[in-house]
C-alpha cells in the first residue's frame, strides 16, 4: 500500500487540485443521494401522517418537495462535473507517466536496452499503465469520499434522529467494509496478479504470431503457437474467474452490511417512535438515509479487488523509473590541445567477465590492456561469447569493469562528460533497431540537419545506393522494424546511421554479418574512407574484418586475470 501511496503522489502531484476538486463533487454526489433518499422517506411518511391526522391542508408541501427537486437535479450534475475533472487529470498523469517511463528506458545502459525486445517492453509498459488508471478513480478518491461522507452522515444522524441509530448505522458499515477489504487483500492478491501477467503474455504471443506468421507456417509450428496463445487465454479467464469471485463477494458483504444497517435504523426507529422519543418521519430519515449512505462504501470494493494488480504494475513502474545507469559526472573537459596527446584509446589492465547469459560455459575473468591510435583499426577476435560485445560496451561506457583504467586521450573517461562521449564514441551494436518510415528518416536520428547529398554519400560508403536507389530512394518507406530490406541491408542501414555521426573512436560489434566476402570488403573499405582519422575497434569473428585491421588481439578463455594480451605484430 506505501507503494501505491508513493506512485499516485510521483505521477498526480501535479494534478492535486483536480483531484480534491474532483473529490469534493463526489462527496457532493454521495451527499446528496443520501439526503435525497432521506429527505423522500421522510416526506412520504410525514405527508402520510398529516393526512391522516387531517392536517393535510395546512402541511407545507412546497419546501421539501423543492429540496427533493434540488438534490435529484443536483446529483448529476455534480457528478458530470466530476467525472469531467478527475478523468481529465487521471489520463493527463497517465500521459506523463508513459513518458517519463519511455524517458527513463532511454537512458538505461546499452547492455540492458540490447536485451529487451521492444513489442514485449511496450507491452508490458501498456498494460502496467492501463493497470494504474483505477488508483486514483477507484481506490484512493471514492476511500476518501466515502470516510468523509460517512463522518457527516452519521454525525447527522447522531444529532438530528438519535445516538443509538448513529451508533448502530457505524457499526453495520464500518464492519461490513472492513471485512470486505481484509477479504479483498487477502484473497485477490495473487489471482490479479496472476491475471495481469497473464494479459501481459496473450498479448506479447499474439503479437509475436501476428509479425512472424510466415516464418510459423513455414516450419509448421501455428498449431503450436495458436495453443500457446489459447493457453495463455484461459490463464487468464481462470485468473480473472477468481477475481471476479472475490470481487462477487466483497460486494455482497458490503450489501449486506448496508442492508444490516437499513435494519437496525428501522427496528431502532420504529421502538423509537413507539416510546415517542422521536416522531415517525424521523425514523423514516434513519432509515432511507442508511440506503443512501451505502452507496459510499459500495464504490470501494471493486478498486480493493484490483489492488493486487496495481500493487504488481506500481512495482514494476517504480522499478523502472529508478535510475538503472551508472551517473557520470561531469567534469571539465581537458583542453582541446591536450586531446592530441598519448594514443585515442588506452586500456590498462583492464579485468572483466564476458556476460553469464551469453555462453554456456562462461569464461573465467580476463585482464586486456592495448592502445589504438587515431586512424588505426584494431580486430578483437575468439569464440562466441568470449567477452568481445562486454569489451566496446565497457569502453563506451555501457558497462562495467572489474578493475583497470579505460583512458580517451590520456585521461580516465571518469573525467569527461557523458556530452563528450557521445560526441566522441560512436557503437554499433549487434541488435540495431530501424523505426517505420523513410530511410531518410532512419539516418536523421544520427544528424537532424542532414542533407540529401551527405545521405547519398554515406549509403554509397556502405553499399547501399542501388538498392535504396530500386526502392524509390531517400523517400521510400520502411515499416515496422525496417521491414521491406533484408537483413544484411538493415544492418548496412544502421552502420551509415552511425558512421554519421562521425566519431573519432567507432566501435563496430561484428558489422559485417550476413555479407558475402566482396561486399563485406567493399562496406569496410567505405568506412575507413569516409572516416580516415577515425580510430576503429572491431569485434570480429571473421576473417575478411580481421584482414582489414592492422592489428588482432585474440581473447581466450583460458586467459588468467592480469594476464595481458599479446598483440601481433602489425599488417
Amino acid at each position: 500500500m506505501k507503494r501505491l501511496v508513493h506512485l499516485f503522489l510521483l505521477v498526480w502531484r501535479p494534478h492535486l487540485r483536480a483531484f480534491l476538486r474532483g473529490s469534493l463533487l463526489s462527496i457532493a454526489v454521495l451527499l446528496a443521494g443520501a439526503a435525497l433518499l432521506g429527505l423522500s422517506g421522510w416526506f412520504i411518511t410525514a405527508t402520510g401522517l398529516a393526512g391522516l391526522a387531517g392536517l393535510g391542508a395546512s402541511f407545507n408541501v412546497f419546501g421539501p418537495s423543492a429540496g427533493i427537486r434540488f438534490l435529484a437535479l443536483g446529483r448529476p450534475a455534480a457528478r458530470y462535473g466530476e467525472r469531467l475533472t478527475t478523468h481529465d487529470a487521471t489520463l493527463k498523469g497517465l500521459a506523463e507517466l508513459r513518458a517519463r517511463l519511455l524517458s527513463a528506458l532511454s537512458q538505461a545502459p546499452l547492455r540492458q536496452l540490447s536485451t529487451m525486445a521492444g513489442s514485449e517492453r511496450l507491452n508490458h509498459l501498456t498494460t502496467d499503465v492501463d493497470a494504474l488508471d483505477g488508483l486514483a478513480l477507484r481506490l484512493f478518491m471514492p476511500l476518501l469520499s466515502a470516510v468523509i461522507v460517512l463522518g457527516l452522515g452519521l454525525l447527522t444522524m447522531f444529532f438530528v434522529v438519535s445516538p443509538s441509530l448513529a451508533i448502530a448505522q457505524a457499526t453495520s458499515f464500518m464492519l461490513g467494509l472492513l471485512i470486505a477489504m481484509a477479504l479483498s487483500l487477502r484473497l485477490t492478491m495473487t489471482p490479479s496478479r496472476f491475471a495481469q501477467r497473464a494479459m501481459q503474455a496473450l498479448r506479447a504471443r499474439y503479437i509475436d504470431s501476428i509479425r512472424a506468421q510466415t516464418e510459423l507456417a513455414v516450419a509448421g509450428r501455428l498449431d503450436e503457437t495458436h495453443e500457446r496463445i489459447m493457453a495463455a487465454q484461459n490463464r487468464l479467464q481462470d485468473a480473472q474467474a477468481k477475481v471476479d469471485k472475490i470481487e462477487r463477494l466483497s460486494g455482497f458483504i458490503l450489501s449486506a452490511s448496508a442492508s444490516l444497517a437499513a435494519a437496525a435504523s428501522l427496528y431502532i426507529g420504529i421502538r423509537l417512535a413507539d416510546k415517542g422519543q422521536i416522531d415517525p418521519a424521523l425514523a423514516a430519515l434513519g432509515f432511507f438515509a442508511a440506503l443512501g449512505l451505502a452507496e459510499a462504501i459500495a464504490m470501494l470494493h471493486r478498486g480493493v479487488s484490483e489492488l493486487g494488480r496495481m500493487s504488481d504494475a506500481a512495482r514494476r513502474v517504480e522499478a523502472c523509473l529508478s535510475p538503472t545507469a551508472p551517473t557520470v559526472v561531469a567534469a571539465p573537459v581537458a583542453p582541446k590541445k591536450s586531446l592530441n596527446t598519448g594514443p585515442l584509446l588506452a586500456l590498462q589492465s583492464v579485468s572483466f567477465c564476458a556476460d553469464a547469459t551469453a555462453v554456456t560455459s562462461r569464461p573465467g575473468p580476463q585482464s586486456l590492456s592495448l592502445t589504438l591510435d587515431a586512424g588505426e583499426t584494431l580486430a578483437l577476435c575468439g569464440a562466441s561469447g568470449i567477452g568481445k560485445s562486454t569489451v566496446l560496451s565497457i569502453i563506451c561506457g555501457q558497462s562495467a569493469a572489474d578493475s583497470g583504467e579505460i583512458l580517451l586521450y590520456g585521461m580516465p573517461v571518469q573525467q569527461y562528460s557523458q556530452a563528450f562521449l557521445l560526441e566522441r564514441i560512436a557503437l554499433l551494436p549487434q541488435r540495431s533497431t530501424l523505426i517505420s518510415g523513410s530511410i531518410f528518416d532512419n539516418l536523421r536520428l544520427a544528424r537532424p540537419n542532414l542533407n540529401a547529398t551527405d545521405a547519398w554519400n554515406v549509403l554509397d560508403a556502405v553499399q547501399l545506393t542501388s538498392t535504396i536507389e530500386t526502392k524509390g530512394g531517400l523517400d521510400a518507406v520502411l515499416q515496422e522494424a525496417g521491414s521491406g530490406l533484408s537483413g544484411g541491408e538493415k544492418r548496412r542501414l544502421a552502420l551509415a546511421r552511425t558512421l554519421l555521426r562521425r566519431p573519432a573512436l567507432l566501435l563496430l560489434d561484428e558489422p559485417t554479418e550476413g555479407l558475402d566476402e566482396a561486399t563485406a570488403r567493399a562496406v569496410l573499405d567505405g568506412v575507413r574512407r569516409l572516416l580516415p582519422k577515425a580510430a576503429i575497434l572491431m569485434a570480429s569473428h571473421r576473417s575478411v574484418e580481421q584482414g582489414f585491421a592492422e592489428r588482432v588481439i585474440t581473447l581466450s578463455k583460458t586467459m588468467p586475470a592480469g594476464k595481458e594480451a599479446d598483440l601481433p605484430t602489425s599488417r
